[in-house]
């Protein structure tokens, strides 16, 4: 079932964004700033990957839910997606770890 992947991705992504606006975590927050590593942290993340493909590190498999479009040589089109995704949940997830934390100190301190 091609796109099967990609539509898990984007399915998650959605998720993640709903959580993002609704508790105002990472880009709901900071916007500007949120997107900026979000984008820094996807160039990088392709960079690596495209090392990682020019050293044979990395190949890309058969599969049947991938959509089948290369971007390069061994890089399928739900890569970037996927390291768009992985920034933006690691921001989230950082965001509301720090919440917790700092709410938790707060209760400690009164």
């Amino acid at each position: 079932m091609p796109g099967l992947y990609l539509g898990a991705l984007i399915l998650s992504a959605l998720g993640v964004i709903a959580i993002d606006l609704r508790h105002r975590l990472a880009v709901a927050a900071d916007p500007g700033r949120s997107l900026l590593l979000i984008a820094c942290g996807t160039a990088f993340l392709l960079v690596w990957d495209l090392v990682g493909i020019a050293a044979g590190v990395f190949v890309r498999g058969d599969s049947p839910l991938l959509v089948g479009i290369d971007l390069a040589p061994h890089l399928p089109l739900e890569e970037p997606v996927f390291l768009a995704f992985l920034c933006h949940l690691t921001l989230v997830v950082h965001a509301l770890v720090t919440r917790r934390r700092t709410r938790a100190r707060s209760r400690d301190a009164a």
